[in-house]
């Protein structure tokens, strides 16, 4: 996949303040609420104020930019459910845009976003994930990888694991979509 066609530029980036994230998943690390600095729209008057039960409390975890005023709760639920909701097996060459409308579906709020799937790695740095060696054999719910840049392919590629399959903007065979040598790989996982 290669790019988010609402732009015309490859290197055009959209800038807006930074993010802070919190995670909510039932598999992941859990932090005290007391380390969260959340948005009143997302939070009333503390960082449980708006938790109906217990178990969800128990449940709210993060990962935090901490240079920022803002706060978005990542569902790793609903960005698997929007992975999942993809039904094509052909790319239509909108990675960057898919794996974008999935984040943003699970609650993640984008600062500024690139154009280019290439391009992605510091953008989801600033939303809570990690750069990390890759795990082809061992991607966990969530992941995300980038494929950088080549000659025929200028956009690269994005996706995200859904939990059993590699998901762009078309449901993958495997991670190794292009067949070219010498790729150069990404890996990102959240909340690390």
């Amino acid at each position: 996949m290669l790019v988010d066609l609402h732009h015309t530029e490859i290197h055009q980036t959209i800038h807006s303040a930074p993010v802070q994230i919190a995670l909510r998943s039932q598999n992941s690390h859990k932090y005290p609420p007391s380390r969260v600095r959340l948005d009143p729209d997302v939070m009333q008057s503390s960082p449980t104020a708006g938790l109906n039960t217990e178990d969800e409390e128990e449940s709210f975890t993060g990962d935090f930019n901490s240079d920022s005023d803002h706060a978005s709760v990542i569902h790793l639920d609903k960005f698997v459910q929007t992975l999942d909701s993809i039904k094509a097996h052909v790319s239509s060459k909108r990675c960057a845009r898919s794996i974008r409308m999935a984040l943003q579906s699970a609650g993640a709020v984008f600062g500024s976003h690139p154009v280019a799937a290439s391009d992605w790695g510091d953008t989801l740095t600033k939303i809570g994930y990690k750069q990390i060696q890759p795990e082809f054999d061992n991607p966990q719910e969530g992941d995300i990888y980038i494929i950088r840049r080549t000659n025929k392919h200028v956009y690269g590629h994005i996706a995200g694991f859904s939990g059993s399959e590699w998901v762009s903007d078309f449901k993958q065979k495997s991670y190794d979509v292009y067949k070219e040598t010498g790729l150069k790989y990404e890996y990102y996982r959240l909340g690390l």
